[in-house]
């Protein structure tokens, strides 16, 4: 039966993009292998959040994956005779005690003189890392080099565990194809399979010397530099997964993944809220009544800013497009700069007296929130 990544992600089927990307990110920090890494369970579930993300977060897998039950389309059929409910061989799901319409067409083809192959080549596996960014790295993306441990090919044996890599010969049992044919009588007829070879474990080589280097394996554990382009726009918790840079397969697999979780670091002063950041700005409360100019700090480096004449505390000023660059798309979002009006800690006696004549030339209606407050306290 196909995953269903909604339930993975623990979101609704008319979750938005947000809602995905929220629980995908939450799931992803509590599941991290990182944070477990003795626990294969946690690398298993942080594997499957990954592979529902990657589905749900690009709008035409998504598609895809509603109206199919996979990112693929040519999965359907294979979906359909699993028993998945979708096609209309799902019926077949448990005929007779069988695992599904593939098994019964295998068996019924091999009856009629067909055969079923297995290979005996195996994917790597997929590994983990982890980077760490500036606010600006992952604002403007970067390109970064990290080692990765990683199980690779010998290049003392090239991969074939025999010494200098030749010193090896065809095993008898599959002739060199890593495979051999089996047949096992049923109600069905005759089936013939095809699967790996016992003698030589599916490789075709028996090994005569093995390679003083990796003990006759053919693989290595070993680091290697990595270089990874990081685009604008990343934000912290995001995964990033590189195809084929994982574990290498055995017996002529392909490689496996490999998976970088993205920290990002807090700037001093800015905070990033998706694509848009926000300053708080503090700011003296006589630059707030007369109006001024002050420096911010933004992603283009130090700007002036016009603070308008009268400015209440808590007052949002917006900078459009001078926020993060959307990841992957044209735009960018916005900066909000708060106001904080500031009084001073002290004052002096002089200043004081000048305060007083100061305020004797306002009354409560100047003040249209106080008057408002007073009104109501009145009524209660």
């Amino acid at each position: 039966m196909a995953k269903n990544y909604y339930d993975i992600l623990g979101v609704d089927k008319k979750a938005s993009a947000d809602e995905i990307k929220s629980a995908y990110r939450k799931l992803a920090k509590k599941y991290h292998p990182d944070l477990h890494p003795d626990d294969p369970d946690c690398a298993t579930k942080f594997k499957e959040i990954n592979e529902a993300y990657e589905v749900l977060s690009d709008s035409q897998k998504k598609a895809n994956y509603d109206q199919y039950g996979s990112a693929d389309p040519k999965d359907f059929f294979k979906n359909a005779g699993a028993g998945s409910g979708q096609g209309g061989f799902s019926g077949f799901g448990n005929f007779g005690g069988f695992g599904g319409f593939e098994d019964i067409f295998n068996m019924f083809s091999s009856g009629f003189g067909g055969s079923t192959s297995q290979s005996s080549a195996t994917v790597g596996n997929t590994i983990t890392t982890q980077i760490t960014l500036t606010f600006l790295e992952a604002a403007f993306g970067v390109k970064k080099t990290i080692n990765v441990v990683r199980t690779q090919h010998c290049e003392h044996c090239n991969g074939t565990g025999a010494k200098s890599g030749t010193a090896y010969s065809t095993c008898s049992d599959c002739g060199g194809s890593g495979q051999v044919r089996y047949t096992q009588d049923t109600l069905f007829g005759r089936i013939v399979n095809v699967g790996p070879c016992k003698k030589c474990n599916g490789t075709g080589k028996i090994i005569k010397e093995k390679c003083e280097h990796c003990g006759g394996k053919g693989y290595e554990r070993k680091s290697s530099p990595i270089t990874v382009d990081i685009p604008a726009g990343i934000d912290d918790g995001q995964v990033m997964t590189l195809h084929g840079y994982g574990d290498a397969g055995l017996r002529g697999g392909p490689n496996g993944d490999l998976q970088i979780l993205v920290r990002v670091q807090e700037h001093k002063l800015l905070e990033r809220d998706g694509f848009d950041i926000h300053l708080d700005l503090p700011v003296p409360f006589t630059t707030a009544m007369l109006g001024g100019k002050v420096i911010i700090p933004s992603l283009e480096g130090k700007l002036e800013l016009s603070i308008p004449a009268n400015t209440q505390s808590g007052t949002v000023l917006k900078l459009r497009g001078k926020g993060i660059k959307y990841l992957n798309k044209i735009g960018k979002g916005d900066m909000y700069v708060k106001v904080f009006v500031e009084l001073p800690k002290t004052n002096d006696r002089k200043r004081t007296d000048k305060i007083r004549m100061f305020a004797q030339e306002f009354s409560q209606n100047d003040f249209a929130d106080y008057k408002e407050y007073q009104e109501k306290l009145k009524t209660l």
